[in-house]
């Protein structure tokens, strides 16, 4: 039995401003169905013994820790640059100056 009918995904898809053709809220009403029992299936497994997660695997952080060291030189920073001046990179102005 249908949990979402096609009037609700109308009616939805009205609130949201968004035009559906029939037979997209025909597709739309079984895909949301499938999710909802997919939602129930899953709540009738969540009971107060299994800890909610937000990822399956434990994370860990894979970033290097941050040691401060010396800078790239200039000129080996700009040696990779479309352009540059003076030191600095040169990119196109895209603001008039007053």
């Amino acid at each position: 039995m249908s949990t979402i009918s096609r009037e609700e995904v109308a009616r939805l898809a009205g609130l949201a401003r968004i035009d559906l053709t029939e037979a997209e809220l025909t597709r739309l009403a079984g895909e949301l169905d499938v999710i909802v029992d997919s939602v129930a299936k899953v709540s009738e497994v969540a009971t107060a013994d299994v800890p909610a997660t937000s990822h399956p695997m434990p994370l860990t952080n894979v970033f290097r820790d941050d040691v401060p060291q010396e800078p790239l030189p200039v000129d080996a920073v700009l040696a990779g640059a479309p352009a540059a001046e003076d030191g600095r990179f040169l990119v196109p102005q895209i603001l008039e100056e007053d």
